[in-house]
């Protein structure tokens, strides 16, 4: 199985396996560590939403600075420290009570992994051709989804056995995986620092054209949280579904993912394709808003059809628009800047989870049907603005001065 998930050989399947162990550990984590924080170190869930918050508040400051960090420190170097640090980060959860504690590790673990995440990024900008990146990308997703919805499984176990051996063996498990991301790292291809005098660290903030690439594709991948935190309470209170087809949703597009996102990420391999790309992936969240609407007040079986038939136009637009935001994001970035200009894309949905989840239930669970009429207009305008917004990046680049020679 993982030889049809993972790129031929060369950088980038090494890429690609050091992605999906890390992923495992992730996903394991990510499944737990709420329940973990309430039942183990025994915070109120006031203080794990002011835990959560306050590391999400962190990493958005720091994620510029972190991503020229890696630019100019070199991105391998970053991803291995980055890596071989959340392990003993993650392992010292074990000997966490109280919640200024929590809170102080949680904080610093929340910057290690985003320091990571944005020198990956640069990685694959530096050691994978410009024409293999959308196809890399896509078998790395495909491979990420394989290794959460592993480690989602392994929570589970671990949940349902609820004792607390149980739980600590999940964050040793957790902690090994970023120790081994971070040793396989070693074996990647070195990438030199770029230096200090290719441009200013914070040259992405003038660049106009990739802060609104960043918002609206910020606010286009909100459309996930559907399916995480609106589509389940949708499927208990307004339709007559059993309230296990939200997992079997999850489950289709998990599925969906793993087997087609190397195909539908075909034909991205360009600026001009990738905005039509990520437009027709929104067209096609939108039209699944609207498959979900119709769903509202119907018996069973037609419930059924309806949700299952959303969830593939969903997962259909996922990938496509997913396909096209690695295009635009690599190539509109300047290679003297990558680690920054990832960093600064990684904000856009940063920013976007800080307030999506409430308004998507207030707009769906207290307005119905014309909630996802609205959700589904705006995937669509948002949609259709990429291709202008890439078409105004292209413009700018093209009449861009050439970065000033290292001395």
């Amino acid at each position: 199985m993982l030889t049809r998930i993972l790129p031929p050989a060369g950088p980038a399947r090494l890429l690609a396996f050091v992605t999906m162990v890390m992923s495992l550990g992730q996903g394991l984590w990510m499944a737990i560590s709420a329940i973990y924080a309430v039942t183990q170190v025994h915070l109120t869930p006031g203080q794990l939403g002011l835990s959560v918050g306050a590391s999400a508040a962190v990493v958005l400051l720091l994620s510029i600075p972190l991503g020229a960090m890696a630019d100019r420190t070199g991105p391998r170097t970053v991803q291995l420290w980055s890596f071989l640090a959340l392990a003993p980060l993650t392992a010292a959860l074990l000997l966490v009570h109280g919640f200024w504690a929590y809170l102080s590790v949680s904080v610093v673990q929340a910057i290690a992994y985003r320091s990571g995440n944005n020198a990956r990024k640069a990685m694959i900008a530096a050691v994978v051709p410009k024409a293999d990146r959308v196809m890399t990308m896509a078998a790395i997703r495909a491979g990420i989804n394989v290794s959460m919805a592993i480690g989602a499984c392994l929570s589970g176990l671990v949940i349902a056995w609820g004792s607390p051996a149980g739980y600590h063996g999940a964050v040793l498990f957790a902690a090994v995986c970023f120790l081994a991301t971070g040793a396989l790292t070693a074996l990647e291809a070195p990438v030199p620092p770029v230096p200090a005098s290719a441009g200013s660290a914070f040259a992405v903030l003038r660049d106009v054209p990739f802060l609104t690439f960043t918002a609206l594709d910020g606010l286009l991948t909100m459309h996930t949280l559907l399916l995480e935190v609106v589509l389940p309470l949708w499927v208990l209170k307004h339709t007559g579904a059993p309230g296990w087809m939200s997992a079997v949703i999850l489950l289709v597009n998990t599925c969906f993912v793993v087997a087609f996102q190397t195909k539908v990420a075909g034909g991205t391999g360009d600026l001009r394709s990738a905005g039509r790309a990520s437009r027709q992936g929104a067209l096609s969240v939108a039209a699944a808003c609207v498959v979900f609407a119709l769903s509202g007040g119907t018996g069973w079986p037609i419930a059924v059809l309806l949700l299952v038939a959303g969830a593939l136009l969903h997962a259909w637009g996922e990938i496509r628009q997913a396909a096209g935001s690695w295009t635009i994001a690599f190539d509109l970035a300047p290679d003297h800047a990558q680690g920054q200009y990832q960093g600064t894309y990684k904000m856009g949905a940063d920013i976007g989870k800080t307030f999506a989840p409430a308004v998507f239930a207030w707009l769906v669970l207290e307005h119905g049907a014309g909630g996802w009429f609205v959700l589904g207009a705006a995937f669509a305008l948002l949609g259709c603005a990429m291709p202008f917004v890439v078409a105004l990046g292209v413009r700018q680049r093209a009449a861009a001065p050439a970065p000033a020679p290292a001395n």
